[in-house]
């Protein structure tokens, strides 16, 4: 069995269909929506696609209408496609957004997978960087073989006794330095870490129609084009 392991698609269309990977089940750890032009056309992909999904911090913002609690870096961006996203979604989009799990375990023939957006005690905001001594405490109650996650946006293998953690990066706003979708594939109980250029203009391009300020709109395109979080701006 093959499986594509995507998470954090924020609203990246072009990104989404730009995967040409075959699989036999494609699982979603969050964060479809927020911060990228078409959140619409990744619910509906994923809706139609997707075998698992879970609830990210900037799914249940939308869904719900909360804080996403994002880094200081992030939070005007957010709150500005925030409001451009609420707007955007129907209601039933919304409902399908607030319907997520926020914790999943799924076995695959002899392996278990346990998944969520952030980390097993907060799943929906923890923030928990790949070589943290935190995730010795917080897998060590979890009996899957797997724990997926995301919300880092930081692609990373990690063993942890017999446990392995693997979180498959961000396909729609990558922080590694490139501006590739990332993502993982486990197939015969193995896993691999992957990437894919994609028209990232195209995307810019939509981004810069989006009802928000520009400076906004120009630092979501760095972000894009460099894999990379902005330099604070200049007051």
């Amino acid at each position: 069995m093959k499986i594509v392991i995507i998470s954090d698609i924020h609203g990246n269309f072009d990104a989404l269909t730009a995967l040409s990977e075959p699989y036999d089940e494609l699982w979603v750890l969050g964060d479809l929506v927020n911060y990228g032009p078409e959140p619409s056309a990744v619910i509906d992909f994923v809706r139609s696609r997707a075998s698992v999904a879970v609830r990210g911090n900037h799914d249940h913002s939308a869904g719900y209408g909360e804080d996403p609690r994002c880094s200081p870096r992030f939070r005007e961006m957010a709150a500005a496609t925030g409001r451009f996203t609420e707007s955007a979604l129907t209601f039933g989009e919304k409902h399908f957004l607030r319907g997520l799990p926020l914790t999943l375990e799924v076995q695959r023939e002899k392996t278990r997978f346990y998944l969520c957006h952030a980390i097993p005690s907060d799943p929906l905001f923890g923030y928990c960087e790949a070589n943290s001594l935190r995730w010795t405490q917080e897998i060590q109650d979890i009996s899957a073989d797997v724990i997926l996650v995301g919300h880092t946006h930081v692609p990373v293998i990690r063993s942890e006794g017999s446990k392995l953690i693997v979180n498959p990066g961000s396909l729609g706003q990558p922080k590694t330095g490139k501006p590739d979708a990332c993502y993982a594939v486990w197939e015969d109980g193995k896993v691999e870490l992957k990437s894919y250029a994609y028209p990232i203009w195209k995307t810019v391009s939509q981004i810069r129609t989006m009802p928000i300020p520009v400076h906004v709109q120009e630092e979501l395109a760095t972000i894009l084009y460099t894999g990379d979080v902005p330099p604070p701006r200049s007051n």
